[in-house]
């Protein structure tokens, strides 16, 4: 018997090796081609970028010599105001009335104690950028209380005077207190004064209350009036206006 006849296996290898010959040469040719391509590109001359198609800047030319403006004077400038003796500042107590509480310079922790929750609204007033607080309270009539503040907040990304108004007069406009937005204080931009109602309770005598929220620049003014008699409407809205001048 004839034998077998072995499998055709070298034209196959032949095969393979030529197709793996066609793909070595194939990406030997990519290669090289693509570093051609680099060096030709590397020994041209950089193409300039086009212009860039911008009019002038235009700048305000200096005024002559003798001619600028004159500087502000210290009433007129405000900062300077607001970074003297803020004391200086506060309305002064009326005429007949008696020095009841603060009167000068406020401790943080003296301030936080007059909000509910003490410890959280020191830390907020501390993230607000809080610097100093100055404060005067007086008596008058038979017991009517007032206090007058001036908070003054530092510069910074936050703006403290801004955010604490706002957050007063929000909570101050509450069903629970006066139930109103409020009314503007005349020539402060921001600023809003509160009447409550009458808060009755057995046993103690009635309660009445006046608020008013200013923010003027970096300093955040609170006004607070508490009586056992009505408080007029002009009452707050007065004193808001007197504190407000003196900025």
């Amino acid at each position: 018997m004839t034998p077998d006849t072995p499998p055709a296996v070298r034209p196959r290898r032949r095969a393979l090796r030529t197709v793996g010959l066609i793909a070595v040469a194939a990406v030997i040719g990519l290669v090289g081609g693509t570093a051609t391509g680099y060096g030709i590109q590397a020994e041209r001359a950089p193409t300039p970028l086009p212009a860039l198609n911008q009019p002038a800047l235009a700048y305000p030319k200096p005024l002559p010599k003798g001619q600028e403006p004159e500087p502000l004077s210290a009433a007129e400038d405000r900062q300077v105001k607001a970074n003297g003796d803020l004391r200086k500042l506060l309305v002064p107590r009326p005429k007949g009335a008696r020095a009841d509480g603060e009167d000068g310079w406020e401790s943080l922790a003296v301030h936080a104690s007059g909000y509910t929750g003490p410890s959280n609204m020191l830390e907020d007033q501390l993230d607000l950028g809080i610097r100093r607080v100055a404060s005067r309270s007086w008596m008058s009539g038979e017991l009517r209380s007032v206090t007058v503040q001036l908070v003054q907040y530092r510069s910074g990304s936050r703006a403290g005077a801004a955010e604490h108004v706002e957050n007063q007069q929000r909570v101050a406009s509450r069903e629970d207190r006066s139930g109103s937005s409020g009314k503007e204080v005349k020539g402060s931009g921001n600023g809003r004064y509160y009447v409550f109602p009458v808060e009755r309770q057995p046993g103690y005598m009635d309660l009445y209350m006046a608020r008013a929220y200013i923010q003027h620049g970096d300093i955040a003014i609170t006004i607070l009036i508490s009586d056992t008699r009505k408080i007029a409407e002009k009452d707050i809205r007065s004193l808001a206006e007197q504190q407000l001048e003196r900025m």
